[in-house]
């Protein structure tokens, strides 16, 4: 009770002590008490305000001319006032956060003779309990003047800010485990959506481009964030052994926490090395520990990094367990002045067996479009090869339908194609058998039942699959063979005007037969059979959304205006 007293008191009396010339504080030693008194003083008044709302002016738009209605412009006369029907900015303050501070009220007298605009700089008081009493940070009431390069500190601010881009690591992201609360001894962590992973000494930096696309290290990699990246590094082939930035140390050397704030690490290690060289034909090395360090040899600048790939595992509770990194090695020649380079993480749980994604969350163009089945009682199955889960008849160089049963092509998004083959007809065959034979061919040995919506759907998410309708044209005959299978394929952009990801809404496949004929003994027919797949696009136009302003649903103590109310 008395610690909300205390609280109600400061709040709502803070604007009015701001004018108080002293406030006596309780009786105690001389010492403590003096020193309770400066530091009371010292919390009540800030710094000096560093704004003149006088000379502050919102509505001034036009240089050395005065604007209508504009009672605060000083390119305004006397004679320009007495024109003005109304003060479209009438007050003028500051931060209207704060408790106190001063106020620029313009009006106009129209009752004089002309009209005069009238002036007034007076204290203006906000009545909220939860206004700012004193600014005690001076930095972030203006901007700071920049440090002016002189002779003395050009290198020093050549090598801060001589980059494409120059950040400064949050301090939060620093590991200091001596500055450890000790009230978190006993609370278990773990990694959760998103957070960056922490390292021995910072975070997990994935080089990414930020204004431009020049590579910058502050990147943190998010875990289960699944992210590409690719960026240009300045390079100069005479110094490429000391740019920390292409070496593979670099990108390894730094043990990763198995959780946040624990003393477990998991170390880095090198899963594969390939060398490309400046042809861009590519070598696997057979040898993976042995770390190869940039070096110049014959005017070319070998084992620079171009990429790196790392795959993180961890468990259901959110520890990794295991980290592995890929690297892609090249070679640069001396006139070239930057090399590209991509990064790429990927992330697996332990102990299981992910099939691969065509998206992160929509569909890339030209992966493969995700199908599966689904058995009574049980979520997605899918096979393991992505490129064999929806496929369609593949075209041959004989184009004979009976020998090209096994030939299959991916069904890829956002690609329109069509394929086919020829079918001879005798007279010995039978419609019923034949039948069968193209359905098989058409279809493939499983055609799928379900299409994921996004590229990474999940195979337990069961109600988010899309279900694939089949339709059947035919003509009226006992005897029917099908010619043809299309496949339309509906996708919508879905998400964020900025970055919108393709999802599917709905997967038809129509099938076509025709009447097969008798035909007289020693005569042949031929036929095509045709598949094809169709991509349609019904996005609906794009409207901006914007978000409801926030409202404040504040509960206080009963208690908490007592004894004033």
């Amino acid at each position: 009770m008395a610690a909300a007293l205390r609280l109600g008191l400061l709040l709502f009396l803070s604007p009015l002590r701001a004018a108080e010339p002293s406030t006596e504080l309780p009786s105690s030693p001389e010492a403590p008490s003096k020193t309770r008194a400066t530091a009371w003083k010292r919390g009540r008044s800030g710094p000096a305000p560093l704004t003149d709302v006088a000379k502050l002016c919102v509505c001034d738009l036009l240089v050395a001319q005065c604007d209508v209605n504009c009672c605060c412009d000083p390119d305004c006369s006397a004679e320009d006032f007495s024109l003005f029907t109304t003060c479209s900015v009438p007050i003028v303050t500051g931060d209207s956060r704060l408790c106190s501070q001063k106020a620029a009220i313009y009006s106009l007298d129209t009752e004089a003779n002309p009209p005069e605009r009238v002036f007034k700089l007076v204290d203006h008081i906000n009545p909220s309990v939860f206004c700012i009493h004193a600014t005690n940070y001076e930095q972030a009431l203006s901007f700071s003047s920049p440090e002016i390069p002189t002779a003395e500190n050009f290198d020093q601010l050549l090598k801060k800010y001589g980059g494409a881009t120059f950040s400064a690591e949050p301090d939060s992201w620093s590991m200091n485990s001596d500055a450890s609360d000790p009230s978190d001894a006993n609370k278990s962590y773990r990694y959760e959506y998103g957070v960056p992973i922490q390292t021995v000494d910072a975070f997990l930096r994935l080089p990414s481009p930020v204004v431009s696309s020049w590579c910058s290290d502050a990147n943190p990699a998010g875990f289960l964030v699944h992210q590409a990246t690719k960026c240009i590094r300045s390079i100069s082939v005479e110094n490429c052994g000391n740019i920390q930035a292409v070496s593979m140390l670099f990108y390894i050397n730094s043990s990763i926490l198995a959780v946040p704030k624990s003393s477990q690490m998991v170390n880095i290690t090198v899963q594969s090395v390939v060398v490309q060289s400046l042809n861009g034909m590519r070598t696997s090395l057979n040898s993976r520990d042995v770390l190869r360090h940039p070096m110049i040899l014959d005017e070319l600048c070998i084992n620079i990094v171009l990429g790196v790939s790392y795959h993180i595992t961890y468990t259901d509770t959110g520890e990794i367990i295991e980290a592995a990194a890929s690297f892609v090695l090249g070679a640069v020649n001396k006139e070239a002045l930057s090399v590209q380079q991509s990064f790429e993480i990927s992330f697996t749980q332990v102990n299981t067996n992910p099939v691969p994604f065509s998206g992160n969350p929509g569909y890339v163009v030209g992966l493969a479009v995700r199908a599966g089945f689904k058995p009574q009682g049980s979520g997605i199955i899918q096979n393991t090869n992505k490129y064999g889960q929806l496929t369609v008849l593949q075209s041959t160089a004989h184009q004979d339908c009976l020998t090209a049963q096994e030939a299959r092509t991916p069904v890829l998004f956002g690609y329109n194609m069509i394929s086919g083959c020829k079918l001879r007809i005798t007279a010995a065959m039978n419609c019923q058998p034949l039948a069968q034979v193209l359905l098989d061919l058409l279809m493939g040995q499983s055609f799928p039942e379900y299409v994921a919506p996004f590229g990474n759907s999940q195979a337990q998410d069961v109600l988010d699959w899309v279900p694939i309708t089949h339709l059947r044209t035919s003509e009226q005959s006992s005897c029917q063979i099908p010619v043809a299978l299309e496949i339309e394929v509906k996708w919508t952009k879905y998400g964020s005007l900025v970055n919108p990801q393709a999802r599917i809404v709905n997967v038809t496949a129509t099938t076509t037969t025709t009447t097969l004929k008798q035909l007289p003994l020693g005569r042949e027919r031929t036929i095509p059979i045709t598949s094809s797949v169709v991509f349609t696009d019904i996005s609906s136009p794009a409207e901006p959304g914007y978000k409801a302003w926030p409202t404040i649903n504040a509960k206080l103590p009963h208690d908490f205006f007592f004894p004033f109310v």
